[in-house]
């Protein structure tokens, strides 16, 4: 048996990259799965990839997080369609990088939408249906980049934000039967640090590599480094961890 048979799971922000490899995890390990992202098309297309346990089910589904309406039409249609819903993770994300005197009001508007009010939405959204059942648990994804990094004084106030969302979702909620814990992942090979390898004009190979060179372990992360920690968090085996961020960086904070 699964850790999560016969449960649902909702990942937002998972047709690629950290969100699918969570997807997979949880597939792997029973559950139906709910994939969010901005395209249908290819939620659903991740969707179709997932290698699910005997009578699992996933569906892929559009999804604009920012939208608070979107957003709850989202997490109803997983309930009519997966019969459910008892784990969120708001993983779905967005960078603008650039130095302060360079960032537009957009460019902090984007990032804060996408990682807090997304966040917000969902969560609002599924709570409704954890605290009538009197179970859930949510799985929110900060970064390292909340403890300040050159060039992202949106998205590390952003991932920060998000800490703090994450431990008064443990006060409010703790209550009713819900745990809320967050992740904050070091450097993870996707791509977007593949991209951002492209814009500082590097290989991907030399970027990955001075990313190694960086943290205790001497390695990158990859998405099932944070697909890990999510299955554990998600799991009852946590039900009395509530509120805490967990770094997943190869060690990389503690220089």
């Amino acid at each position: 048996m699964g850790r999560y048979d016969g449960r649902v799971a909702v990942i937002t922000g998972a047709a690629r990259g950290i969100g699918f490899g969570t997807a997979q995890r949880f597939a792997a390990e029973g559950a139906s799965v709910a994939i969010l992202d901005l395209d249908e098309s290819s939620a659903q297309e991740a969707a179709g990839r997932l290698e699910l346990v005997d009578g699992a089910k996933a569906v892929g589904i559009g999804c604009d997080v920012v939208d608070g309406a979107a957003a709850g039409d989202a997490v109803q249609r997983v309930v009519d369609e997966l019969g459910g819903i008892h784990v969120l993770v708001n993983n779905a994300g967005i960078t603008r990088d650039n130095l302060l005197f360079k960032m537009t009001e957009d460019d902090w508007d984007l990032v804060m939408n996408v990682h807090l009010k997304g966040a917000f939405n969902m969560t609002k959204a599924a709570q409704k249906h954890f605290v009538e059942q009197r179970y859930g648990k949510i799985l929110n994804l900060s970064s390292v980049s909340a403890l300040g990094n050159r060039g992202q004084a949106n998205y590390s106030a952003a991932k920060m934000g998000v800490q703090g969302f994450t431990r008064t979702l443990g006060i409010e909620l703790g209550p009713f039967g819900i745990n809320a814990n967050a992740i904050a992942p070091g450097f993870i090979a996707t791509e977007m640090t593949d991209a951002t390898a492209a814009r500082v004009k590097m290989s991907v190979e030399d970027f990955r590599a001075a990313a190694a060179e960086s943290n205790p372990v001497k390695r990158v992360g990859f998405p099932e480094d944070i697909a890990a920690a999510a299955a554990f968090l998600c799991s009852d085996e946590a039900s009395y961890i509530t509120g805490q961020t967990l770094y997943v960086d190869g060690g990389a904070k503690l220089g």
